[in-house]
C-alpha cells in the first residue's frame, strides 16, 4: 500500500524505447525547479549520459505551467551572498547546481529534447535553453520574469538566449520584458516546432523515435561540430566539420549504409 503522507517525487523518469523521459512532476507549485528537482534530474542525465541503450533524453512537465523557474523558496546549503563577488560565485556554484546541470546537457554527446506544452518562464527556460531540441504545443508560452525584480536571468538566460535567437529578440525577451508565445518563438528561433495541443506529448515522444534511428557516432560529432562552428568563422568551421568526416567515414556501419545507399539507387536507375 502506498503512504499517503509521502509526496511524491519532484521529477518522474521511466525509460521508453531508447528514450529515458523526465517529467518534472511539482504541478502544485507550478514545477518550480527545487534542489530535489534538479539533484534527480542530474541524476538522470549522467544516467542518460553513461547508458549505451539510452539514445534521446525527453524533458517534459505535468500540469498548468512547464516551469515557473527556479524554487526561489527551497532553500540552499550556502549561507545568502552579501557581496558582489559571493552573489557572482552563487550563480555559478549555487542555484541547486543549474549552472553544471545546464552545461552538462551541452556537453552530453547525445540529443535531449525539451517538450514545452504551457508557459515556460526564468529558470525554466533556462533548462529549455540548454536542450538541443525544443518542441512547443500551441498553448506555450516563454518569458523571464527577473526584469520585474530587477535583475538578469543568470543561469544562461542571457547568453544562451542571445546565441540561439540573437540580440533583437534577446532585447525583446530581457530588455523589454516580454513574452512570448508559441507563434512568436518560432519567428525568433527560439523553438524548431510548434505543434497542436492535442497529440503533443505523443508527437514528442514520435519526435525522439525518430531521433533514436540515427547513428548515435554522426549525433555525437554533429553536436560538438555545431556547437563549435557557431563560434568559429566560415573557414574554422569546414576544418570542424573535416575533422569530424575523417573519424565518421571509418566507421564500419558508416561503410554498410552508404553501400547500402548506392545500391539501392543503383537498382532505381
Amino acid at each position: 500500500m502506498t503512504d499517503a503522507t509521502v509526496p511524491p517525487p519532484h521529477l518522474l523518469t521511466e525509460d521508453q524505447d531508447g528514450i529515458l523521459i523526465a517529467t518534472l512532476n511539482r504541478p502544485d507549485k507550478l514545477n518550480a525547479l527545487s534542489g530535489e528537482t534538479m539533484a534527480l534530474f542530474e541524476t538522470a542525465l549522467h544516467r542518460f549520459r553513461d547508458t549505451p541503450a539510452l539514445k534521446v533524453m525527453l524533458v517534459r512537465a505535468n500540469g498548468r505551467f512547464f516551469s515557473a523557474g527556479a524554487d526561489l523558496r527551497g532553500g540552499s546549503s550556502r549561507p545568502r551572498p552579501t557581496t558582489a563577488s559571493e552573489i557572482r560565485e552563487n550563480h555559478r556554484l549555487g542555484l541547486h547546481g543549474m549552472h553544471r546541470i545546464y552545461d552538462e546537457m551541452e556537453h552530453v554527446e547525445k540529443p535531449i529534447v525539451c517538450a514545452i506544452h504551457a508557459d515556460c518562464v526564468g529558470g525554466g527556460l533556462e533548462l529549455a535553453l540548454s536542450c538541443d531540441f525544443r518542441l512547443a504545443a500551441k498553448s506555450a508560452s516563454f518569458g523571464f520574469p527577473e526584469g520585474l525584480f530587477g535583475v538578469l536571468p543568470a543561469s544562461n538566460g542571457v547568453s544562451r538566449l542571445t546565441r540561439i535567437c540573437g540580440a533583437h529578440w534577446a532585447r525583446w525577451l530581457i530588455m523589454g520584458n516580454q513574452k512570448a508565445d508559441a507563434d512568436r518563438a518560432l519567428i525568433m528561433g527560439l523553438v524548431h516546432d510548434v505543434l497542436p495541443d492535442d497529440g503533443f506529448a505523443d508527437a514528442a515522444l514520435a519526435f525522439c523515435r525518430h531521433l533514436t534511428k540515427s547513428s548515435g557516432e554522426q549525433m555525437g560529432a554533429a553536436k560538438i561540430a555545431i556547437e563549435m562552428a557557431s563560434e568559429l568563422g566560415p573557414e574554422m568551421g569546414r576544418h570542424v566539420e573535416r575533422m569530424a568526416n575523417s573519424a565518421l567515414m571509418l566507421n564500419p556501419a558508416y561503410l554498410e549504409g552508404i553501400e547500402r545507399y548506392i545500391s539501392k539507387l543503383g537498382s532505381k536507375a
